[in-house]
């Protein structure tokens, strides 16, 4: 592929920020190695919060819901207050709540880790996180997934990330809408432009991101 102006740029950054980005990465990786059904369940639960709203805000209510034990026993009632500071927040209560008894046996036991574990590979759980949990499209299905260690071959197709693709002639513009079938051709662009400029697929995104707010978070 010819490498663009912009490539250039980027390129240079991702080298300054490279181990920044790794550890961030180990990190998420540690989430799943060392964590358990709860904690599995608190990133499941951030991104539901994180459409059109920023991701900070969006843990910030999840670590207060958690701090206050609301988010695994509290009603949508209760949960509706910390939502305050991310848009669409009685819609995100409801569906908070409604994902607490799909990640909970009938006994109340929180199963979100023993449950992922059963699939085969992170695209079958993303099928599924897609047509069984309200509030989540392809785009927060693959943001939690690379929350827990599972981004490898995954894209997190926010506008930040298209307007860079742009930018970097991964693709010619933003669609103005994006269906699943679009999702995954845009994802297997990334995926091919990955390879050829030897960036992993898990990084980009955390690249990318930075390249937006100078921060790299989750």
């Amino acid at each position: 592929m010819l490498k663009n102006t912009y490539f250039y740029e980027v390129e240079k950054i991702y080298e300054d920020i490279k181990p920044r980005i790794q550890k961030r990465l180990e990190e998420f990786k540690n989430i799943w190695n060392f964590g358990d059904n709860k904690d599995i369940f608190c990133e499941l639960a951030f991104c539901i919060l994180t459409p059109q709203s920023k991701a900070r805000n969006a843990w910030r209510a999840i670590s207060e819901l958690k701090e206050s034990g609301i988010l695994f026993n509290g009603s949508e009632e209760e949960i509706l207050p910390y939502l305050n500071i991310v848009r669409f927040n009685k819609t995100k209560a409801k569906n908070l709540y409604l994902l607490r008894y799909q990640m909970t046996d009938d006994n109340g036991k929180f199963i979100t880790k023993d449950f992922f574990s059963k699939f085969n590979n992170p695209f079958e759980m993303r099928e599924w996180i897609v047509k069984n949990i309200r509030g989540m499209s392809y785009k927060e299905a693959s943001h939690f997934l690379r929350n827990v260690g599972f981004g490898q071959e995954l894209a997190i197709l926010d506008r930040h990330i298209l307007k860079n693709l742009v930018a970097l002639e991964v693709i010619a513009e933003i669609p103005k809408t994006i269906t699943p079938k679009l999702y995954k051709e845009i994802e297997e662009k990334l995926r091919n432009f990955c390879e050829e400029v030897r960036i992993p697929m898990e990084n980009i995104d955390l690249l990318l991101w930075y390249l937006e707010a100078k921060d790299i978070f989750k």
